[in-house]
């Protein structure tokens, strides 16, 4: 068996520590999927409709707005690929980075009643996390894919990079989800206040309409970070030219130090949080 020495320290090393949080998040798979294939069960075990609800809400929200324009009730501007697969692919992908924010925070949440009660790496809920994530947004991207051909836009060579760009969507949201999760763990209204400020998000973000040609709005959904996560992942699905790849790649190499940093930020907090529990 390890021994563990538990010792204050004034000087954190950052490197140490996020060698030692990715070691755990290796060392906790076993557990970090009998987790995840537990919870997925749990979640569609008395559900008729089962799986369903994994794309029901995008889909509900994208027809709300393709019956929108195609009643002529709103007027939007060309999105130059058949409306239903625009509105769909956008909310759709929003849904995947919505479920990525929540995941850090709603995983930790859901086992308030073991973290202090069983010593166990807490990263495992991390890694719980992402496999439920990736296991619901597989179900949506074959879904976008048979839209894709249902409405004759076909197979071109960039809908190979589609798991990537959702993969690196999944990266972006964890990201911040990371931070959120230690403040979320003592305070539940975060967890609402997230939900309540994405459904805002939004619509400042090119998700069922593009982005205008002028003024104050399009200014915010250019330089929106959530833009060219949704922008780029759509284009390469619809076989178009990314306008946004620079923005994007910039916006992927900053997440590389921020999840690392994360990663240390959990580890250090939910200790204390546990502790402060268990009180």
């Amino acid at each position: 068996m390890e021994t563990r020495v538990y010792q204050k320290e004034n000087n954190l090393n950052v490197w140490k520590l996020l060698k030692a949080s990715v070691s755990d998040m290796f060392s906790s798979r076993f557990l970090a999927t009998q987790l995840a294939v537990r919870d997925i069960k749990a979640q569609y075990r008395q559900s008729y409709l089962g799986i369903i609800w994994v794309f029901i809400t995008p889909l509900t929200t994208a027809f709300i707005w393709i019956f929108l324009n195609s009643s002529g009730t709103i007027r939007l501007t060309d999105t130059g690929v058949p409306y239903p697969v625009y509105a769909f692919s956008g909310t759709l992908l929003w849904a995947i980075i919505k479920e990525s924010i929540n995941t850090p925070i709603g995983s930790t949440n859901s086992a308030r009643s073991i973290i202090t009660k069983i010593n166990f790496p807490k990263e495992a809920l991390i890694v719980s996390g992402v496999f439920k994530l990736l296991f619901n947004s597989s179900v949506k991207i074959l879904l976008l894919i048979i839209f894709i051909f249902v409405y004759g836009i076909g197979f071109h060579w960039s809908l190979l990079w589609l798991p990537l760009t959702v993969l690196a969507a999944v990266v972006f949201g964890i990201t911040i989800g990371l931070f959120l999760t230690p403040i979320g763990m003592l305070y539940r209204d975060i967890e609402k206040l997230i939900n309540f400020t994405l459904g805002f998000l939004m619509y400042a973000t090119p998700v069922v309409y593009a982005i205008p040609a002028s003024g104050i709005m399009k200014t915010i959904m250019v330089w929106n970070p959530f833009t060219p996560f949704i922008l780029t992942t759509r284009d390469l699905a619809l076989g178009l030219h990314p306008e946004y790849l620079t923005y994007y790649a910039v916006l992927l190499i900053c997440c590389i130090p921020l999840l690392s940093l994360g990663l240390v930020f959990y580890r250090i907090s939910i200790p204390i949080i546990v502790e402060r529990m268990s009180a």
